[in-house]
Protein backbone atom coordinates (compact mmCIF):
# COMPACT_ATOMS: atom_id res chain seq x y z
CA UNK A 1 0.00 0.00 0.00
CA UNK A 2 1.31 3.73 -0.75
CA UNK A 3 1.14 5.84 2.48
CA UNK A 4 -1.26 8.57 1.97
CA UNK A 5 -0.12 12.39 2.77
CA UNK A 6 -0.49 12.45 6.28
CA UNK A 7 -3.41 14.70 7.20
CA UNK A 8 -3.86 16.50 10.92
CA UNK A 9 -6.55 17.90 12.45
CA UNK A 10 -7.30 18.70 16.11
CA UNK A 11 -10.48 18.41 17.99
CA UNK A 12 -12.56 21.42 18.93
CA UNK A 13 -12.47 22.08 22.70
CA UNK A 14 -16.03 21.51 22.74
CA UNK A 15 -15.78 20.07 26.79
CA UNK A 16 -12.79 22.68 27.81
CA UNK A 17 -10.44 19.75 27.56
CA UNK A 18 -9.62 15.89 26.18
CA UNK A 19 -7.73 15.26 29.11
CA UNK A 20 -7.41 16.26 32.77
CA UNK A 21 -9.97 18.91 34.20
CA UNK A 22 -6.99 19.54 36.93
CA UNK A 23 -4.29 20.40 34.35
CA UNK A 24 -2.92 24.63 35.96
CA UNK A 25 -2.49 25.58 32.12
CA UNK A 26 -5.53 24.33 30.40
CA UNK A 27 -9.35 25.93 31.38
CA UNK A 28 -12.41 24.12 31.28
CA UNK A 29 -13.09 27.21 28.99
CA UNK A 30 -15.62 24.93 26.23
CA UNK A 31 -16.74 29.13 24.95
CA UNK A 32 -17.32 29.82 21.52
CA UNK A 33 -14.85 32.40 21.05
CA UNK A 34 -12.07 30.07 22.77
CA UNK A 35 -12.96 27.27 20.24
CA UNK A 36 -13.17 30.26 17.49
CA UNK A 37 -9.81 31.61 18.06
CA UNK A 38 -8.02 27.56 18.30
CA UNK A 39 -9.13 26.45 15.02
CA UNK A 40 -8.51 29.96 13.22
CA UNK A 41 -4.80 29.43 14.64
CA UNK A 42 -4.93 25.87 14.01
CA UNK A 43 -6.07 26.45 9.92
CA UNK A 44 -3.06 28.85 10.10
CA UNK A 45 -0.57 26.34 11.23
CA UNK A 46 -1.56 23.97 8.69
CA UNK A 47 -3.95 21.71 10.20
CA UNK A 48 -6.38 20.69 7.88
CA UNK A 49 -9.02 19.17 9.43
CA UNK A 50 -11.36 20.23 13.26
CA UNK A 51 -13.57 17.43 14.61
CA UNK A 52 -16.46 19.13 16.57
CA UNK A 53 -18.07 16.51 18.61
CA UNK A 54 -21.60 16.10 19.93
CA UNK A 55 -23.09 16.47 23.38
CA UNK A 56 -25.60 18.58 24.49
CA UNK A 57 -24.76 18.05 27.84
CA UNK A 58 -20.57 17.92 29.45
CA UNK A 59 -20.81 13.87 29.91
CA UNK A 60 -18.24 14.78 32.50
CA UNK A 61 -20.99 16.63 34.89
CA UNK A 62 -23.69 19.32 33.81
CA UNK A 63 -21.54 21.35 35.61
CA UNK A 64 -19.16 21.72 33.29
CA UNK A 65 -19.51 24.20 29.95
CA UNK A 66 -20.18 21.87 26.81
CA UNK A 67 -19.92 23.62 23.11
CA UNK A 68 -23.31 22.77 21.17
CA UNK A 69 -21.44 21.23 17.62
CA UNK A 70 -23.88 22.32 14.59
CA UNK A 71 -24.60 25.76 15.52
CA UNK A 72 -20.72 26.30 16.26
CA UNK A 73 -19.68 24.54 13.33
CA UNK A 74 -21.58 26.38 10.95
CA UNK A 75 -19.69 29.97 12.86
CA UNK A 76 -17.04 27.98 11.97
CA UNK A 77 -17.24 27.86 8.37
CA UNK A 78 -18.09 31.46 7.79
CA UNK A 79 -14.94 32.64 9.93
CA UNK A 80 -12.20 29.73 8.38
CA UNK A 81 -11.23 29.28 4.68
CA UNK A 82 -9.39 26.32 4.47
CA UNK A 83 -10.08 24.08 7.03
CA UNK A 84 -12.43 20.85 7.04
CA UNK A 85 -15.21 21.07 9.76
CA UNK A 86 -16.66 17.66 11.08
CA UNK A 87 -19.13 17.60 13.20
CA UNK A 88 -20.48 14.42 15.04
CA UNK A 89 -24.16 13.57 15.03
CA UNK A 90 -26.17 11.30 17.20
CA UNK A 91 -29.34 10.32 15.04
CA UNK A 92 -31.24 9.69 17.46
CA UNK A 93 -31.68 13.55 18.22
CA UNK A 94 -32.33 14.98 14.99
CA UNK A 95 -34.97 13.74 12.57
CA UNK A 96 -32.81 12.89 8.66
CA UNK A 97 -34.35 15.18 6.55
CA UNK A 98 -33.48 18.16 9.23
CA UNK A 99 -29.74 17.23 9.52
CA UNK A 100 -29.50 16.96 5.62
CA UNK A 101 -30.50 20.31 5.21
CA UNK A 102 -28.52 21.44 8.27
CA UNK A 103 -25.28 19.26 6.29
CA UNK A 104 -26.14 21.09 3.11
CA UNK A 105 -26.62 24.41 4.38
CA UNK A 106 -23.18 24.41 6.80
CA UNK A 107 -21.27 23.00 3.28
CA UNK A 108 -22.85 26.00 1.53
CA UNK A 109 -21.11 28.27 4.17
CA UNK A 110 -17.84 26.47 4.14
CA UNK A 111 -17.38 25.88 0.20
CA UNK A 112 -17.45 22.53 0.34
CA UNK A 113 -15.29 22.11 3.50
CA UNK A 114 -18.16 20.14 5.41
CA UNK A 115 -18.64 16.76 6.87
CA UNK A 116 -20.56 14.74 9.02
CA UNK A 117 -19.35 11.78 11.89
CA UNK A 118 -22.25 9.38 12.02
CA UNK A 119 -22.33 8.27 16.12
CA UNK A 120 -24.28 5.88 17.53
CA UNK A 121 -24.08 7.45 20.84
CA UNK A 122 -22.37 5.55 24.08
CA UNK A 123 -23.56 7.91 26.99
CA UNK A 124 -26.88 7.05 27.95
CA UNK A 125 -28.36 10.26 30.41
CA UNK A 126 -27.69 12.50 27.40
CA UNK A 127 -30.75 11.15 26.38
CA UNK A 128 -32.60 9.27 28.73
CA UNK A 129 -32.86 12.98 30.38
CA UNK A 130 -34.70 14.37 27.57
CA UNK A 131 -36.90 11.70 27.67
CA UNK A 132 -35.24 10.19 24.37
CA UNK A 133 -35.15 6.49 23.29
CA UNK A 134 -31.79 4.88 23.68
CA UNK A 135 -32.46 1.62 22.63
CA UNK A 136 -30.06 -1.67 22.57
CA UNK A 137 -26.64 -1.52 21.31
CA UNK A 138 -27.90 -3.57 17.68
CA UNK A 139 -31.12 -1.51 17.20
CA UNK A 140 -29.08 1.58 17.66
CA UNK A 141 -27.43 0.20 14.82
CA UNK A 142 -30.87 -0.86 13.21
CA UNK A 143 -32.08 3.07 13.28
CA UNK A 144 -29.18 4.59 12.74
CA UNK A 145 -28.26 2.54 9.34
CA UNK A 146 -31.90 3.65 8.19
CA UNK A 147 -31.25 7.21 9.19
CA UNK A 148 -27.80 7.52 7.07
CA UNK A 149 -29.29 6.32 3.92
CA UNK A 150 -32.21 9.09 4.12
CA UNK A 151 -29.38 11.77 4.87
CA UNK A 152 -26.91 10.22 2.35
CA UNK A 153 -29.49 10.46 -0.24
CA UNK A 154 -30.85 13.67 0.58
CA UNK A 155 -27.27 15.41 0.56
CA UNK A 156 -26.45 13.80 -2.83
CA UNK A 157 -29.29 15.89 -4.15
CA UNK A 158 -31.89 12.85 -4.75
CA UNK A 159 -35.39 12.98 -4.57
CA UNK A 160 -36.11 10.23 -1.35
CA UNK A 161 -38.85 8.70 -1.05
CA UNK A 162 -38.02 5.52 1.93
CA UNK A 163 -39.84 3.12 3.71
CA UNK A 164 -38.77 1.60 6.92
CA UNK A 165 -39.12 0.17 10.16
CA UNK A 166 -38.18 3.68 11.44
CA UNK A 167 -38.83 6.32 9.09
CA UNK A 168 -41.35 6.67 6.16
CA UNK A 169 -39.94 9.99 3.54
CA UNK A 170 -41.96 10.38 0.87
CA UNK A 171 -40.91 12.26 -2.17
CA UNK A 172 -38.66 14.77 -0.51
CA UNK A 173 -35.55 16.87 -2.35
CA UNK A 174 -33.72 19.97 -0.46
CA UNK A 175 -32.84 22.52 -3.12
CA UNK A 176 -30.39 23.77 -3.03
CA UNK A 177 -27.73 20.73 -3.53
CA UNK A 178 -24.13 20.74 -2.90
CA UNK A 179 -22.61 23.35 -4.84
CA UNK A 180 -19.49 22.13 -4.69
CA UNK A 181 -19.15 18.05 -5.29
CA UNK A 182 -21.21 15.67 -5.13
CA UNK A 183 -21.95 15.79 -1.29
CA UNK A 184 -20.51 16.32 2.05
CA UNK A 185 -18.16 13.65 3.50
CA UNK A 186 -19.21 10.76 5.60
CA UNK A 187 -17.08 9.78 8.75
CA UNK A 188 -18.09 7.12 11.01
CA UNK A 189 -16.63 6.02 14.30
CA UNK A 190 -17.32 2.36 16.09
CA UNK A 191 -15.57 -0.76 16.12
CA UNK A 192 -18.52 -3.04 16.60
CA UNK A 193 -19.53 -5.55 13.90
CA UNK A 194 -22.89 -3.51 13.48
CA UNK A 195 -20.43 -0.39 13.20
CA UNK A 196 -18.00 -1.98 10.53
CA UNK A 197 -21.26 -3.01 8.19
CA UNK A 198 -22.60 0.74 8.48
CA UNK A 199 -19.10 2.14 7.70
CA UNK A 200 -18.45 -0.07 4.69
CA UNK A 201 -21.77 -0.15 3.09
CA UNK A 202 -22.55 3.86 3.59
CA UNK A 203 -19.79 5.90 4.68
CA UNK A 204 -16.33 7.22 3.30
CA UNK A 205 -13.67 7.25 6.11
CA UNK A 206 -13.69 4.61 8.84
CA UNK A 207 -12.18 6.89 12.17
CA UNK A 208 -10.55 4.45 14.44
CA UNK A 209 -9.66 5.01 18.07
CA UNK A 210 -6.42 4.99 18.56
CA UNK A 211 -4.38 1.61 19.29
CA UNK A 212 -0.98 0.17 18.60
CA UNK A 213 -0.06 -0.04 15.44
CA UNK A 214 -0.79 -3.91 14.64
CA UNK A 215 -4.39 -3.25 15.99
CA UNK A 216 -5.26 -0.85 13.48
CA UNK A 217 -3.70 -2.59 10.91
CA UNK A 218 -5.82 -5.60 12.10
CA UNK A 219 -8.87 -3.44 11.71
CA UNK A 220 -7.82 -2.23 8.03
CA UNK A 221 -7.18 -5.09 6.65
CA UNK A 222 -10.87 -6.55 7.96
CA UNK A 223 -12.47 -3.84 6.13
CA UNK A 224 -10.77 -4.08 2.95
CA UNK A 225 -11.45 -7.67 3.16
CA UNK A 226 -15.30 -6.78 3.11
CA UNK A 227 -14.80 -5.46 -0.80
CA UNK A 228 -18.25 -2.60 -0.63
CA UNK A 229 -18.47 -2.81 -4.35
CA UNK A 230 -17.85 1.00 -4.38
CA UNK A 231 -15.28 3.46 -3.44
CA UNK A 232 -12.34 1.97 -1.07
CA UNK A 233 -13.29 3.42 2.40
CA UNK A 234 -10.52 5.71 3.75
CA UNK A 235 -8.84 5.70 7.57
CA UNK A 236 -8.68 8.11 9.92
CA UNK A 237 -6.99 7.62 13.33
CA UNK A 238 -7.53 9.65 16.94
CA UNK A 239 -4.78 9.82 19.07
CA UNK A 240 -2.69 11.89 21.58
CA UNK A 241 0.38 13.58 21.35
CA UNK A 242 2.54 14.27 23.59
CA UNK A 243 5.92 15.29 22.09
CA UNK A 244 9.51 16.64 23.35
CA UNK A 245 12.90 17.43 22.11
CA UNK A 246 13.84 14.00 23.15
CA UNK A 247 11.90 10.88 24.93
CA UNK A 248 12.70 11.38 28.10
CA UNK A 249 11.38 14.79 28.52
CA UNK A 250 8.35 13.13 26.82
CA UNK A 251 7.75 10.43 29.41
CA UNK A 252 8.58 13.20 31.69
CA UNK A 253 5.50 14.64 30.73
CA UNK A 254 2.92 11.47 30.15
CA UNK A 255 4.30 10.47 33.84
CA UNK A 256 2.92 14.24 34.99
CA UNK A 257 -0.08 13.59 32.69
CA UNK A 258 -0.87 10.53 34.78
CA UNK A 259 -0.63 12.14 38.02
CA UNK A 260 -3.26 14.69 37.09
CA UNK A 261 -5.13 11.99 36.11
CA UNK A 262 -5.60 10.67 39.40
CA UNK A 263 -7.48 13.79 40.52
CA UNK A 264 -10.13 13.05 37.30
CA UNK A 265 -10.92 9.50 38.86
CA UNK A 266 -14.34 10.56 40.66
CA UNK A 267 -15.51 11.96 37.52
CA UNK A 268 -14.07 9.79 35.42
CA UNK A 269 -16.50 6.98 37.69
CA UNK A 270 -19.70 8.61 36.71
CA UNK A 271 -18.99 8.91 32.91
CA UNK A 272 -18.39 4.86 33.00
CA UNK A 273 -21.77 4.41 34.85
CA UNK A 274 -23.99 6.78 32.30
CA UNK A 275 -21.70 4.58 29.30
CA UNK A 276 -23.21 1.75 27.35
CA UNK A 277 -21.26 -1.15 28.30
CA UNK A 278 -21.36 -2.94 24.74
CA UNK A 279 -19.57 -0.29 23.42
CA UNK A 280 -16.81 -1.43 21.64
CA UNK A 281 -14.65 1.88 22.48
CA UNK A 282 -14.96 1.28 25.90
CA UNK A 283 -13.94 -2.11 26.44
CA UNK A 284 -10.98 -1.12 23.87
CA UNK A 285 -10.42 1.91 26.48
CA UNK A 286 -10.25 -0.57 29.36
CA UNK A 287 -7.25 -2.63 28.02
CA UNK A 288 -4.58 -0.23 29.24
CA UNK A 289 -3.75 3.10 31.25
CA UNK A 290 -4.28 5.99 28.67
CA UNK A 291 -4.46 9.77 28.76
CA UNK A 292 -7.66 11.39 26.15
CA UNK A 293 -9.99 10.50 24.92
CA UNK A 294 -11.16 7.73 21.85
CA UNK A 295 -7.88 5.64 22.08
CA UNK A 296 -5.75 8.62 23.48
CA UNK A 297 -2.28 7.78 23.84
CA UNK A 298 -2.69 4.24 23.47
CA UNK A 299 -1.73 4.79 19.65
CA UNK A 300 2.06 5.33 20.84
CA UNK A 301 2.64 9.04 19.46
CA UNK A 302 4.61 10.17 22.64
CA UNK A 303 8.38 10.38 22.10
CA UNK A 304 10.60 12.80 20.45
CA UNK A 305 9.65 14.54 17.76
CA UNK A 306 11.41 12.36 15.58
CA UNK A 307 10.08 9.28 17.18
CA UNK A 308 6.74 10.83 16.81
CA UNK A 309 7.18 11.38 13.20
CA UNK A 310 8.02 8.11 12.51
CA UNK A 311 5.28 6.68 13.93
CA UNK A 312 2.98 8.77 12.42
CA UNK A 313 4.48 7.82 9.06
CA UNK A 314 4.52 4.04 10.24
CA UNK A 315 0.36 4.43 10.68
CA UNK A 316 0.16 6.05 7.01
CA UNK A 317 2.17 3.01 5.65
CA UNK A 318 -0.94 0.97 6.73
CA UNK A 319 -3.65 3.29 5.40
CA UNK A 320 -3.81 6.13 7.63
CA UNK A 321 -4.82 9.23 6.48
CA UNK A 322 -6.43 11.70 8.75
CA UNK A 323 -5.10 11.86 11.87
CA UNK A 324 -7.29 13.71 14.55
CA UNK A 325 -5.21 14.89 17.41
CA UNK A 326 -5.39 16.16 21.28
CA UNK A 327 -3.38 17.66 23.19
CA UNK A 328 -2.88 19.27 26.64
CA UNK A 329 -2.77 22.42 27.20
CA UNK A 330 -4.42 22.67 23.47
CA UNK A 331 -2.91 25.79 22.24
CA UNK A 332 0.95 25.07 23.64
CA UNK A 333 1.26 21.75 22.22
CA UNK A 334 -1.01 22.14 19.22
CA UNK A 335 1.70 24.81 18.10
CA UNK A 336 4.60 22.60 19.39
CA UNK A 337 3.20 19.64 16.87
CA UNK A 338 3.22 22.18 13.82
CA UNK A 339 6.64 23.72 14.47
CA UNK A 340 7.98 19.97 15.26
CA UNK A 341 6.47 17.53 13.73
CA UNK A 342 4.74 17.99 10.75
CA UNK A 343 7.77 19.73 9.16
CA UNK A 344 9.55 15.88 9.71
CA UNK A 345 6.38 14.28 8.53
CA UNK A 346 6.95 15.74 5.31
CA UNK A 347 10.41 15.27 5.32
CA UNK A 348 9.76 11.62 5.56
CA UNK A 349 6.99 11.57 2.73
CA UNK A 350 9.67 12.87 0.49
Amino acid sequence: MVAPHARFGVWALVQGSWASHFHPEDSMDASWERNRKLIQTAEKLGFESTLVAQHTINPRSDKYEQLEAWTASAALAAVTDKIEIITAIKPFLYHPVVLAKMALQIEDVAKGRFAINFVNAWFKPELDKAGLPFPEHDQRYDYGGEWLRVVRDLMEGKRVTFRGEHFQVDDYLLSPGDRYRARPTIYAGGESEPARQLVNQLCDVWFINGQPLEDVKAMIDDMQARGAGRNPVRYGMAAYVIARATRKEAEEELAYAFELKKKDDEELAMLQRGTDRDVVMMKTSAKSARIGTNGGTAAGLVGSYDEVAERIHAFSGIGIETFMLQFQPVEREMERFAANVIPRVRRIEG
